[in-house]
């Protein structure tokens, strides 16, 4: 019989897990992703800011991973995500990129334009982009409606793919007045409303929905056909969900958002509490709607 230790002896330190997703998961691809929200599929999203942490999520059955400027406070200690650079954006995407390269993972992959990267012409956010798809991204991500319409549909004319953020949008947080939530009032949620329109018509096909009521969230997923809703703080009526991983690991620095749930608390390991995380989005347990005050 062969000696269990000796096995793991073999393995060189620094190897990362072979992955283990189920034999019919396939790379996500954009058609597949519009497949799953047409059938009603929830879909999983989390951070991802390194190549092993990146692997074990995909093995877990995260669908798609967010190299989020959210790095920031909760790798740089920042507090906030305006001082995240362009540069840290490419580095933090090729790390995850190489995790999921190594262990042939399936997980789409979205990577956040920082602040001022985009905002000062079309040009320059085609730019950006490029640099974060050249790292390995799959998507970027941009926050805010209104102005950035033109710049999205310049971007996925050009064949790059665009996730959309509306709702509280950090880079503009001094501007909101803090992290609040947004569209309560009749006038504000009209305006979200126009936006994401504005947005799924120029071609956006995602859009994080941050810290909005649940009740618009789930209206919003049902008007908006060939964009997919991904809430955070939204409700459990959105198309997928998205946390950040530390909060969902119950690590970060400061306090934990009431709508976020700590799946350490219950799991032996890291692995495991994101494979909870997983079953608890798509059989929607979570999120807890009880838990939001708006």
């Amino acid at each position: 019989m062969a000696n269990p230790a000796a096995a793991d002896a073999a393995i060189p330190y620094g190897t990362l897990p072979p992955a283990s997703p189920p034999a019919t998961r396939k790379p996500l691809s954009l058609p597949r992703l519009a497949d799953m929200h047409a059938r009603g599929d929830k879909i999983v999203m989390l951070t991802a800011y390194d190549a092993t942490f990146a692997a074990v999520a995909d093995a877990a059955g995260v669908e798609c991973l967010l190299v989020g400027d959210s790095l920031g406070m909760v790798c740089q200690g920042l507090n906030s995500t305006v001082g995240v650079s362009l540069d840290t954006m490419r580095h933090h995407t090729e790390s995850v990129e190489r995790g999921l390269r190594r262990v042939q993972g399936t997980a789409w992959l979205i990577a956040d334009l920082p602040f001022g990267s985009y905002h000062a012409s079309r040009e320059q956010a085609l730019h950006s982009a490029a640099v974060l798809m050249q790292a390995g991204a799959h998507m970027v991500k941009l926050e805010g409606g209104g102005w950035t319409t033109d710049t999205v549909r310049f971007l996925v004319e050009r064949g790059i793919p665009v996730c959309a953020h509306l709702g509280l949008t950090p880079q503009t947080v001094h501007a909101l007045g803090g992290y609040r939530v947004q569209g309560r009032s009749g006038e504000a949620a009209a305006l979200l409303k126009q936006q994401a329109h504005a947005l799924q018509d120029a071609g956006a096909a995602m859009l994080v929905l941050e810290m909005v009521p649940a009740t618009l969230a789930a209206e919003l997923t049902a008007e908006l056909k060939h964009c997919a809703t991904i809430g955070i703080g939204a409700g459990r009526g959105t198309a997928g969900q998205v946390l950040v991983m530390h909060d969902m690991l119950g690590v970060g620095l400061g306090k934990l958002p009431k709508f976020v749930r700590n799946f350490m608390a219950d799991a032996p390991g890291i692995a495991e509490a994101m494979q909870a995380y997983v079953c608890a989005v798509k059989d929607g347990s979570f999120p807890d709607d009880s838990l939001h005050a708006w």
